[in-house]
C-alpha cells in the first residue's frame, strides 16, 4: 500500500508550480447515478469539472430536496476513488442506513491540499466555497443551507475537510476527517514511516504555502479550530476523526484530537485497528457508528429555524435563500413544514429578524 507521501510525490512530479499546477478538468468517470459536470469558475478564471451522484429518489420525487456530502479526494488522481466511494454511499442508501443523499466529488487538482496557494495561482479552497457550492445549489434540488451539507475527505481531503469545514461553520453541519494529512504543525517535519523525498517535499511546500511557516499555520485546521471552536460548539457541529492504527498520519491526528479536547470542541476519534492509509478500509473500519455521524449531522438544528445559514443572525442571506426556494417543496425555507415556501414562512422569518438570541 502506498503511503500518503509517496502518492504525493507521484502527484507532484506530474505537476509544476504556477498556473499549470492546477488541472481544473478531469476525464469523466461513469457509474450508477454519476454525472460529469463542468462550469466556469470566476475565481479560477477557468472551466472546472466535478462529478455528482444523484440518489434514485431524486428522480422519483421531483419536488424533494436532498442533503449533500462533499467528498474531498486525497492527493494524486482526483478520480480514481470515485467509483468505490460512490458505491459506498449508494449501497448505504439502498440499505436504509442513511437517507437519500447527493454526493459531490470536487476536483482538487492533484495536490492542491484543498488550500488557496499563497501565490494565488491555485485558489482551490475559494473555488470550492465561492463557486462550486453555489453552482451545485443552483443546479440541483439541494437543501441549500448548513443543515443540508457535510464535508468529508481522506488524506489530503481529510485535512481539507477540516480546513473548509472548521473555517465555515455557516456552511457545514458535519465535518469528517479521515486519514487526514498533512496535520503536523511543521510541514517539513515528515511523519515517521513516510518516504516523500525532502526535495519534493520542499517543492510542494513552496507551491502551496510559499515555503512560509506562518501561512502554513494560518491555513492549518489546528489554527482555524482554535479561532472557531466556540461557534462550532454553539451550533453543535458534528466533527469526527477516523484514522488507521497503522497509518503514518496517526500521531498527528491524535495530536489534533488532543488539541480539540483542550479547546472544548466536541468530536469523536476512532482509530481503526490493523488499517494503514486506505480510504475504504478506514471507512469500513468505523463500524455502524459511521452512519450515525451522517444522520446526526443532517439532523443538527440551528438555534433559530429562520437562520437558514446558521450564521447567528436572520438577515438578507437567509431571506435570499427563502425566496430562491419559493413555491412547493420542503427546502430549509419551509419553516412551518407545510410543504410550500410561502408568505407564512416569509412572515415567520421577518418576525425573527436580527441576531439569534
Amino acid at each position: 500500500m502506498r503511503t500518503l507521501v509517496s502518492i504525493l510525490a507521484i502527484a507532484f512530479l506530474g505537476a509544476a508550480a504556477g498556473p499549470c499546477f492546477a488541472q481544473w478538468t478531469t476525464p469523466p468517470v461513469t457509474g450508477p447515478g454519476l454525472a460529469y459536470r463542468t462550469f466556469y469558475s470566476p475565481t479560477a478564471q477557468a472551466t472546472v469539472s466535478y462529478h455528482i451522484s444523484l440518489p434514485v429518489a431524486y428522480d422519483q420525487n421531483p419536488t424533494a430536496r436532498f442533503p449533500v456530502i462533499y467528498w474531498l479526494h486525497g492527493s494524486g488522481s482526483p478520480i480514481a476513488g470515485i467509483p468505490s466511494v460512490n458505491s459506498w454511499f449508494r449501497n448505504a442508501t439502498a440499505q436504509g442506513r442513511i437517507p437519500p443523499v447527493i454526493v459531490v466529488f470536487p476536483n482538487g487538482a492533484g495536490a492542491s491540499m484543498w488550500c488557496d496557494s499563497k501565490d494565488g495561482a491555485v485558489p482551490m479552497e475559494s473555488v470550492v466555497i465561492n463557486d462550486l457550492l453555489p453552482q451545485v445549489d443552483a443546479t440541483y434540488r439541494t437543501i441549500a443551507s448548513r443543515r443540508g451539507r457535510v464535508v468529508e475527505g481522506f488524506s489530503m481531503g481529510g485535512a481539507g475537510s477540516g480546513r473548509l469545514g472548521l473555517r465555515r461553520p455557516d456552511l457545514f453541519a458535519g465535518i469528517s476527517m479521515l486519514g487526514a494529512g498533512p496535520m503536523q504543525l511543521d510541514f517539513m517535519d515528515a511523519p515517521k514511516g513516510t518516504d516523500f523525498p525532502p526535495r519534493n517535499r520542499a517543492a510542494l511546500y513552496e507551491a502551496v504555502w510559499g515555503s512560509d511557516p506562518a501561512y502554513y499555520l494560518a491555513e492549518h485546521p489546528w489554527t482555524i479550530a482554535a479561532d472557531r471552536a466556540s461557534v462550532h460548539a454553539t451550533l453543535c457541529t458534528k466533527l469526527r476523526i477516523g484514522v488507521g492504527a497503522l497509518d503514518a498520519m496517526l500521531p498527528s491526528n491524535v495530536d489534533f484530537h488532543d488539541h480539540l479536547n483542550a479547546l472544548g470542541l466536541p468530536h469523536t476519534l476512532t482509530v481503526v485497528p490493523n488499517v494503514g492509509h486506505d480510504p475504504m478500509l478506514t471507512l469500513q473500519g468505523l463500524g455502524p457508528t459511521t452512519w450515525d455521524f451522517y444522520l446526526e449531522a443532517f439532523a443538527t438544528p440551528c438555534p433559530q429555524a429562520a437562520d437558514l445559514d446558521c450564521s447567528g443572525a436572520v438577515d438578507g442571506s437567509d431571506l435570499g435563500q427563502l425566496l430562491s426556494q419559493w413555491g412547493p417543496g420542503h427546502g430549509g425555507g419551509d419553516l412551518n413544514g407545510n410543504g410550500t415556501v410561502d408568505g407564512e414562512d416569509l412572515a415567520a422569518m421577518l418576525a425573527a429578524w436580527g441576531p439569534v438570541g
